[in-house]
């Protein structure tokens, strides 16, 4: 490696840089990740229509704003493990049980 890849912040846009500084390249915009969260938006949406389109639940999703992205720049960690798994990275949480004992295999 030549050198190392280093996005520096701009705005709120944290999900972004971070993901393009793991990858270390410029991977990511913020209206990929936006792609990504309105496309999370819409599965949520068809999962509480589940439920029934007539009930008072599915009546106050719709009233809610995002919870995967705001105007700010912010990106739910939702987004940012759908970004990665089209690397075939997943997240996992820092004290799983499944990355018990991960250090042994490494």
């Amino acid at each position: 490696m030549d050198s190392i890849f280093h996005e520096k912040q701009e705005g709120s846009l944290c999900a972004q840089h971070c993901l393009n500084n793991l990858l270390q390249g410029e991977y990511f915009t913020p209206v990929d990740l936006s792609s990504i969260a309105h496309q999370l938006d819409e599965e949520e949406r068809m999962r509480m229509a589940e439920g029934g389109m007539a009930s008072e639940e599915y009546r106050t999703f719709l009233q809610q704003p995002s919870g995967n992205m705001d105007d700010s720049g912010f990106f739910s960690i939702q987004v940012i493990s759908n970004a990665l798994s089209v690397w075939g990275l997943e997240l996992m949480l820092f004290n799983s049980r499944d990355i018990q004992g991960l250090d042994t295999v490494l």
